[in-house]
């Protein structure tokens, strides 16, 4: 595999992707529709809290959070499940394990090119509209680089979760339901639907070891953290605990993969 059957894979990732101009609209759309629902749930959360500030995070704060939490849902989700349940009903599962690069690679590098399109038609208009709106409040320094980081390790911790639950496809043949339950797990203790700063104190911790908050709250709070980026500040431990996830989920999800496919089972062709 060299770098060019990779960006070459992206491309037509790209090329795809913009052919269904529709559904960037209508996830826009249904974006839009939710955010409005956020908007009036969180204030009238802040209302009836009778202070401004709760869990340490203004309205503004959680505002902000929640909608860029979207964007960045967009951006980063990958439909690998639903693909590969629709390979194995038909039968074109075999034909891409017979190219002559690893389906892992050649699933995320295709997927990668939609990615970059979600990137720049969802999040990054999002960016700047709401940095707009807010008049600044998103810094604007030495956290966008490492914010970039740790999207691109966020990205493939995030692939590496569906990597898993698609393998499961191979045992099952059914996908609906697990990935319902993937998708609310992950939503849920990433703080992609509830700040983890709404958590409770022991849950918190809980869930602040597990790879779902590296996916959507690590990016988050790098983007928006106001502090000095030094070594007491965490976004160093952050990083790490994103790379120790993204390397121990790749491993885990290669070997359950090369045990799988002994157990693969093809309908049509």
């Amino acid at each position: 595999m060299t770098l060019n059957s990779c960006f070459a894979l992206a491309r037509i990732g790209i090329m795809e992707r913009l052919n269904y101009r529709l559904s960037i609209f209508v996830t826009l759309f249904g974006n839009l529709v939710y955010l409005v629902l956020i908007y009036f749930l969180w204030s009238a959360i802040y209302a009836s809290s009778g202070t401004d500030v709760v869990n340490g995070m203004t309205l503004n704060d959680t505002l902000i959070y929640l909608v860029l939490a979207t964007a960045l849902f967009n951006f980063l989700e990958v439909f690998l499940v639903w693909e590969m349940s629709r390979d194995i009903q038909s039968g074109g599962i075999v034909l891409k394990l017979l190219k002559p690069m690893s389906f892992r690679r050649y699933s995320f590098w295709s997927f990668f090119g939609e990615n970059i399109v979600s990137f720049f038609l969802t999040f990054l208009p999002t960016f700047i509209i709401i940095n707009v709106l807010t008049r600044g409040s998103i810094p604007m320094g030495l956290n966008l680089v490492f914010f970039m980081i740790s999207v691109l390790l966020a990205l493939n911790i995030n692939f590496s979760v569906d990597m898993i639950v698609a393998t499961i496809c191979l045992h099952t043949e059914s996908t609906w339901g697990i990935n319902m339950v993937k998708e609310c797990i992950v939503l849920l203790l990433s703080g992609a639907s509830i700040p983890l700063a709404f958590f409770p104190e022991k849950l918190r911790a809980v869930v602040q070891l597990l790879p779902f908050r590296c996916i959507y709250d690590t990016p988050l709070s790098i983007l928006l953290q106001k502090e000095g980026y030094t070594v007491e500040s965490g976004v160093f431990s952050a990083l790490l605990m994103q790379l120790f996830w993204f390397a121990a989920l790749a491993l885990l999800g290669s070997i359950f993969w090369k045990f799988s496919l002994k157990k693969i089972t093809v309908n049509g062709g």
